[in-house]
């Protein structure tokens, strides 16, 4: 995946806003709240990171290209970084980003959640 193709699929996952921060990554947000950081990484790789289950993190956090995202993984937060190859295939990188988004939309509150149509009542 390229940072295009990131930010493609981030832009198609519902009530998602983007800005550019944190030495010039792409930062992708639901409600307000971070699911997906993406950006270059050591020797040129386009890395991402974002939010997973504790679960996920245990299987992930040492795969070969992936470890726990430093700063947020320091501070007890589940986030990997996908930052070297071979990591994750799109398909798959897809899927996690797909569930971050999920896990953090998820942590809204009811309210926000409706504002956002996030909710099927």
């Amino acid at each position: 995946m390229n940072q295009k193709e990131h930010n493609t699929f981030c832009q198609s996952l519902p009530a998602t806003s983007h800005v550019v921060q944190w030495g010039n990554s792409d930062v992708w947000k639901v409600g307000g709240k971070v699911f997906a950081i993406a950006g270059w990484g050591e020797a040129d790789v386009f890395d991402v990171t974002f939010k997973v289950s504790p679960l996920s993190f245990d299987i992930l956090k040492d795969q070969p290209g992936l470890r726990p995202a430093p700063y947020l993984a320091s501070r007890g937060m589940k986030w990997i970084q996908h930052y070297a190859l071979p990591g994750l295939n799109d398909e798959d990188l897809k899927a996690y980003i797909k569930e971050s988004h999920r896990l953090v939309a998820d942590g809204l509150s009811k309210k926000k959640q409706r504002e956002l149509g996030l909710l099927n009542d």
